[in-house]
């Protein structure tokens, strides 16, 4: 209990670059109220002007638009599960979990494009798989089915919330410590929050629950333990959905938006006090007049007065390498294509060029696709394991991103059956792909439906 709150080394030497990139993925008042981490003062540069600066800092975020597009644009359709065989409710359990799979009404895309942009923000995400836990021992399945005992749910956990572990030799998690901060009132009529850590350990088979409260000479206490949900299959129940480092955007694209934040906030600081020209004496007499609007300045015969203000050169220069941060931000995510819209010299590429550049997009969005299918499929695997309902999951998908007419599929299917291959298996794999790529937005259960009838049409003949 007194070593529950220690830290991986890895986890200490991450934790600030997490947060970091959390504030350059958010953007606005979020990284506005932390400015003071990121915007480089000049050498010597006064405290009061300092301050100024950070008043008025602004921020245009590349890599937060880049990374919602790769998510938006991954899930335009939502992957698609096929559950086969097995008992009934099974099938049912694993309708319902695709249209509710935390407990709290988020259907499965919507939860794996939220871990995907975590692990394209800080590189990791992580899943937790539980069931609930009743008073009461079930006797039976049914009565397990009852309480709601079997019905499992997914918890999502950041980067930051897994601060302790240790892998076997093949890389597979021995244990875990998961740590969640919150502030809670105990009623409406309580003054103030109070700070309360909670901290869960798994190991293979077992949890355990510990928590502080607020107070300053409170304990760390043991307030839960027992078997967790997939005890049966020696595994900690939590799974990671993790990038390689050429596809972790924010590590990528992080110090040139930084660069960018620094050069653009410069240039307006700069342009801005430009537009206050500063008067100029020419005079070999002391001067002590007040300059201003409501005064006026006396001047001998041979004295003249002047406004003195950049030349702008250095504008130029400072424009032109915003532009050229610009481009590289989304060159090195694999985005060329979209750097800076009409104006910018890559709308000057002919049409092959922009397919080719299209076309490397599309590739690291079958990455990032190919990484969600495999976390879904382990997951809906292991909590299949744990209820024995006897079904076959597996997930497809996410890897179509043309916008185009579902005509075109349609003609592509048509193509491949009359090639005359004698194989039903085939042809009933198309016509399920075909009717799930149609209804791609139905519940679960109705898609089930649809598979179960399509197979069956084949039986018959």
């Amino acid at each position: 209990m007194q070593n529950i709150n220690l830290e991986h080394p890895d986890y200490k030497a991450r934790k600030s670059m997490w947060r970091k990139y959390r504030d350059l993925y958010v953007g606005g008042e979020q990284l506005k109220a932390n400015a003071s981490e990121y915007l480089t003062p000049r050498q010597k540069e006064p405290g009061d002007v300092y301050a100024e600066r950070l008043s008025k800092v602004f921020y245009e975020n590349y890599c937060g638009s880049i990374i919602d597009w790769y998510a938006a644009t991954l899930f335009r359709r939502e992957p698609e599960l096929h559950i086969e065989g097995g008992v009934p409710n099974g099938r049912k359990f694993f309708a319902d979990f695709a249209e509710d799979c935390d407990l709290k009404g988020t259907n499965l895309s919507d939860f794996f494009r939220k871990q995907l942009i975590e692990a394209l923000v800080c590189g990791v995400s992580y899943t937790l798989v539980d069931f609930p836990k009743c008073a009461a021992q079930p006797g039976s399945r049914a009565e397990e089915d009852l309480m709601g005992a079997s019905r499992a749910y997914l918890v999502d956990y950041q980067a930051e919330n897994l601060i302790n572990w240790s892998l076997d030799s093949r890389g597979s998690f021995e244990w875990i410590v998961l740590r969640n901060e919150y502030l809670r009132k105990a009623s409406p009529e309580t003054p103030t929050f109070e700070k309360e850590t909670i901290w869960r350990y798994f190991d293979r088979t077992t949890y355990k629950v510990y928590r502080q409260g607020a107070e300053r000479d409170s304990h760390v206490e043991l307030v839960d333990e027992g078997l967790h949900a997939l005890a049966g299959q020696q595994r900690v129940p939590l799974f990671e959905l993790k990038v390689s480092d050429g596809l972790w955007l924010m590590n990528k694209a992080g110090l040139l938006q930084l660069e960018h934040f620094n050069k653009s906030n410069a240039l307006s600081w700069a342009l801005t006090m430009g537009l206050f020209a500063t008067p100029v004496i020419y005079s070999e007499r002391p001067w002590n007049q007040i300059v201003g609007e409501a005064y006026y300045i006396q001047l001998g015969p041979q004295d003249r007065f002047g406004w003195t203000e950049p030349e702008g050169h250095v504008f130029e220069i400072a424009s032109e390498n915003l532009s050229r941060l610009q481009e590289e931000i989304y060159r090195v995510c694999y985005l060329m294509i979209q750097a800076g819209g009409s104006q910018t010299p890559a709308s000057a590429q002919s049409g092959l060029s922009k397919l080719r550049d299209f076309a490397i997009t599309q590739e690291v969005l079958r990455a990032y696709g190919d990484a969600v299918k495999d976390v879904v499929k382990r997951i809906m695997r292991a909590v299949e394991s744990a209820r024995l309902d006897g079904v076959q999951v597996d997930v497809s998908g996410l890897d179509d991103f043309d916008i185009r007419d579902f005509s075109t599929d349609l003609q592509d299917a048509e193509r491949l059956l009359s090639l005359g291959i004698d194989s039903p298996t085939l042809k009933r794999q198309v016509m399920k792909r075909l009717a799930y790529k149609y209804l791609c937005d139905v519940r679960q259960e109705v898609k089930d439906r649809i598979s179960m009838e399509i197979d069956a049409s084949f039986g018959r003949q």
